[in-house]
């Protein structure tokens, strides 16, 4: 009898999961068009989340065109590798959906972005080193947050980018004869950041701390609601 209450349990909380899990990535879409936001407009053009940025601005610096700033996306590309790779190591043996470790690293990206944005109010982004220092905290927490979102696998919702996201809208719309498959939870991914993005740089008028702070709020809520869904209030 315990048993098969424990299956009905594990049911119930694979259930709660699925049905909200896509919804808690798309809240952190919207987190990282804030996030990129910011490190475009207040930390020399730079990108915490969307690393194709980086690499694109990378190149062209290699042509010689010094005007583009070269070591913030350095920085920023390395330092969301680190993030990514030392949740990667975390979760490695972890269960393939919502876990603790999954809301121990989400909790984390929360923390450091709400460190970020503290640092951003007492030492200000005025210097070329405290900005390339911010760079490289949004990045840690933006390859964090990448990872973990990997983790959990919610289709076309990587969280930091929407290149592949655009790509299956399109292919699987019924413009190329498809039926368009998840087409509502692609649309919204793709306005999420851009709406994160228009966020950010509002916020970025009254103080790029204060941006980073309604980011770090978004995760921590991520994350509190993800941990609820998965035990359903179990004690």
């Amino acid at each position: 009898m315990s048993g098969m209450t424990s299956d009905t349990r594990t049911d119930g909380r694979a259930a709660r999961q699925r049905v909200t899990l896509p919804g808690l990535m798309l809240a952190l879409t919207f987190a990282t068009g804030i996030v990129d936001a910011v490190g475009y407009l207040r930390l020399d053009q730079v990108f915490a989340g969307n690393m194709t940025g980086n690499v694109v601005i990378l190149g062209m610096a290699a042509t010689g065109q010094t005007e583009l700033s070269v070591l913030g996306p350095v920085v920023a590309l390395f330092s969301f590798l680190a993030g990514a790779a030392l949740a990667g190591r975390a979760l490695r043996t972890a269960v393939p959906h919502w876990s603790r470790r999954c809301a121990g690293l989400l909790g984390a990206v929360g923390l450091l972005l709400a460190a970020t944005a503290l640092g951003m109010a007492t030492t200000g982004v005025g210097t070329p080193a405290a900005r390339v220092l911010m760079a490289f905290s949004l990045a840690l927490a933006m390859g964090t947050q990448a990872a973990t979102a990997r983790h959990l696998d919610v289709k076309d919702v990587s969280t930091v980018v929407v290149t592949s996201t655009l790509t299956g809208l399109a292919a699987d719309s019924r413009l190329a004869a498809a039926r368009g498959q998840r087409a509502l939870r692609r649309g919204a991914a793709v306005l999420l950041i851009a709406a994160g993005a228009v966020t950010g740089a509002a916020l970025c008028q009254v103080h790029e701390g204060v941006a980073v702070v309604v980011a770090a709020l978004v995760v921590l809520a991520v994350t509190g609601l993800g941990h609820t869904a998965s035990t359903g209030g179990d004690r």
